[in-house]
């Protein structure tokens, strides 16, 4: 059989701009993740590091989609939150105790979809439920032990295209920062009362409350679920006070914050934690 001919090699020009442009390329993928891990204005508020999780979005088709809530925030407008919010999975949730704390997100590795140098703070407002009838890695996006955030649309594309769908992120826990005080919506009938306390600074995220009537001492309150607590007492009559503690060990005293002349299902604004 006659020999096969050999090709003749490329000439020098073309490799030096094959190689020319081979630098480029990797030149330009350093230069993105360099910007997905950069600091941001965030950083002095910062509380933990970085961690790695996942997030996904929902797209509120119903502006009643923004009511409600594991967290029991309500109309999340009125609360203040609007559509930076987050519901965090089973591990993240902590039965309701992370309600109201404030979490860095910004996407990695899906250079494809991320949008370089961004981040957004979200609060925790709702709870990601888990599928137990598909695995954590396979579908069961919110199981345990999966570190989850899931998204309004609105938030997810200001670090992400939508068509990221389920796209690896880092998130990182942050000083909240709110204006005027901490609020406190007062419900209930008869001797039992429930107070939402929401638009909380600082750390966010609530671990213990007292109330005291301007005739009690102080008397602890239990926690109902997400960040409503409730007690059982005769306070009728009485200005109310408040001591809040959240989860970095700060306690907020707001004296007299509730008229003697309360009522049930309005909100009164004490002092507010340092941010």
């Amino acid at each position: 059989m006659p020999p096969t001919p050999s090709l003749p090699p490329p000439p020098k020009s073309d490799l030096r701009q094959l190689f020319a442009l081979l630098f480029l390329l990797h030149s330009l993928r350093s230069r993105l993740a360099a910007a997905h891990q950069g600091s941001s204005s965030y950083a002095a508020a910062a509380l933990t590091e970085w961690r790695s999780a996942h997030a996904s979005y929902y797209a509120a088709s119903d502006p009643r989609d923004t009511f409600g809530g594991a967290c029991g925030y309500g109309d999340l407008g009125k609360s203040g939150y609007g559509m930076a919010t987050a519901g965090l999975s089973d591990a993240l949730f902590e039965k309701g105790a992370a309600c109201g704390g404030c979490y860095e997100v910004r996407c990695v590795e899906e250079l494809r979809y991320c949008l370089p140098g961004t981040s957004i703070v979200l609060t925790a407002t709702n709870f990601c439920a888990p599928n137990y009838g598909l695995p954590a890695d396979a579908g069961g996006i919110c199981n345990h032990p999966n570190h989850h955030l899931l998204m309004p649309i609105q938030a997810f594309e200001k670090i992400a295209i939508w068509k990221a769908g389920v796209m690896p992120i880092q998130y990182r826990r942050v000083k909240c920062i709110r204006e005027d005080g901490v609020r406190f919506t007062i419900d209930g009938k008869g001797f039992f009362y429930t107070v939402l306390i929401s638009n909380v600074a600082g750390a966010g995220d609530v671990t213990a409350v007292k109330i005291k009537g301007s005739v009690t001492g102080w008397l602890p309150m239990g926690r109902t679920w997400g960040q409503n607590w409730h007690i059982s007492a005769d306070l009728k009559g009485q200005a109310l006070s408040f001591e809040v503690t959240s989860s970095d060990g700060v306690t907020l005293t707001s004296y007299n914050v509730a008229p003697k002349d309360w009522d049930f299902g309005k909100t009164y604004v004490g002092k507010q934690f340092p941010f």
